[in-house]
Order: C-alpha cells, then structure tokens, then sequence
C-alpha cells in the first residue's frame, strides 16, 4: 500500500522536503488519524582513523512503511490488513518547525480530539516561530 498524494502515488521524496502530513484512513468505518512522518534521519559515525571531526550524513527512514503512532490504528491496520487503508499526504514540509505546527493545525482544524472519528488521542505540539517558518506556511497557505 502506497502513500498518494493529490491523487497519485508517491514513490520517492524530494531531497528538498524534511517530512510530510499525512492522513490514514480506515476505509470499513471510515475512521482517520492524522500526522506526521520524517522523510529522513541524520546519521553521526565515528571520525575515520587520524580525524577529528565526525561524519554526518542521511539515512531514509521507514516512511515506506509507516503506519503511525496510535496503539488502536496499528492494531486495526494488523487486524483488518493494510489493503483495507488508504494513505495520503496531505502537506510536504521543508522543515520540522513547518510539519509540527502544520500536523497540529490540521488536528485543530478537524476537532480530532472531539469526536469518535479519529484515532488521535492526543495532540503534542512544539514549535518555535521564525521568518524561515512563516514564509514556508505562506507558501502553504497559497498551494491550498
């Protein structure tokens, strides 16, 4: 089961995009979960041999293969089969501080802690504001 976005599926992530938002919905209730997912984790290894400086590099993380964080959803998704699921994108983000407060807004948005409909329990959000941030959410704002 693939991620789709607007309609089509994903199957590589621009270099220029930390993460995503994403929405899972279970297609036998109807019920949904929203969140978040990084495209990509930092690596840090040890200096080579006669160096100082660490090296750091990037590692994709398992965003293939992700399901969330809800206990209840993953349980579903195990009991039910993935095929009864659908997964799509909603937002990509340039930068954490971008998907934190776009995965909460849409929490907010869709009242996910208000009603039966959603896996969420809990919205857990932190983000710092900067010029870097505003601009990415105006971008956002203009793409919807």
């Amino acid at each position: 089961m693939s991620w789709m976005y607007q309609g089509k599926p994903i199957e590589e992530i621009s270099e220029e995009y930390e993460g995503f938002v994403y929405l899972i919905t279970n297609l036998t209730n109807n019920k949904k979960y929203v969140g978040k997912k990084l495209a990509r984790f930092k690596t840090t290894k040890p200096p080579l041999k006669g160096k100082k400086n660490k090296r750091r590099g990037y590692k994709e993380s398992d965003w293939r293969e992700y399901w969330g964080s809800s206990d209840r959803l993953n349980e579903d998704v195990k009991a039910l089969g993935e095929d009864k699921f659908s997964r799509e994108i909603l937002y990509f983000c340039k930068s954490r501080a971008e998907m934190s407060y776009m995965e909460a807004r849409e929490q907010f948005d869709r009242r996910v802690l208000e009603t039966d409909e959603y896996y969420n329990g809990i919205i857990n959000v932190r983000v710092g504001g900067s010029d870097k941030l505003r601009q990415a959410l105006l971008e956002q704002s203009k793409a919807i």
